[in-house]
């Protein structure tokens, strides 16, 4: 079972799926096979997932695939140069998220996990700027907040501050 907090952001980010690209449709979600890549099969999308690769070294891997669309939920801030990937992307449809940088609270590290660390947690307009200089343009884009049933002045501002910034973006196809 997903804890509540996963389960409201996997909502979330299905609903904005479907609105953008509705099933059926092939995605390659990048970043390996997890509980959401089962949800957007469960919702009638055929998923590929990359397998583990560092898409810093190999941003090159996305091009092997023939799919309709690429996903990308919280991966981005995993990587040092997410413009390289962005760039490689031969799809002409990306619906990604991101974390944004919260000013109460500093970006989230792992001490024990080498790959589930942040680099970057966005602006919305860092973001924005990312996707527009690897020439993808915002068709639709959301924010939503992260509430967590703590006491404390942190837990009062995640009610009321957006944490996630999910985009669709499009891009003409290279000739």
């Amino acid at each position: 079972m997903l804890a509540k907090h996963h389960q409201r952001r996997y909502n979330l980010t299905l609903s904005f799926l479907q609105k953008v690209l509705p099933a059926p449709a092939t995605i390659l979600d990048l970043g390996v096979r997890n509980s959401f890549s089962e949800i957007m099969e469960q919702h009638g999308y055929t998923v590929y997932n990359t397998n583990g690769e560092d898409l810093d070294l190999v941003p090159e891997i996305v091009k092997k695939y023939n799919v309709e669309a690429v996903t990308a939920f919280e991966i981005f801030e995993h990587l040092i140069a997410p413009f390289n990937i962005l760039n490689e992307i031969k799809s002409t449809k990306l619906i990604a998220s991101v974390p944004l940088n919260l000013w109460f609270a500093k970006a989230y590290r792992s001490s024990t996990d080498k790959w589930d660390r942040h680099y970057h947690e966005f602006e919305d307009w860092q973001f924005d700027w990312l996707l527009e200089k690897s020439n993808w343009e915002i068709e639709k884009k959301e924010k939503w907040t992260s509430p967590i049933k703590k006491i404390g002045f942190r837990p009062i501002l995640r009610k009321f501050t957006p944490r996630y910034y999910i985009v669709y973006a499009t891009k003409s196809v290279k000739s």
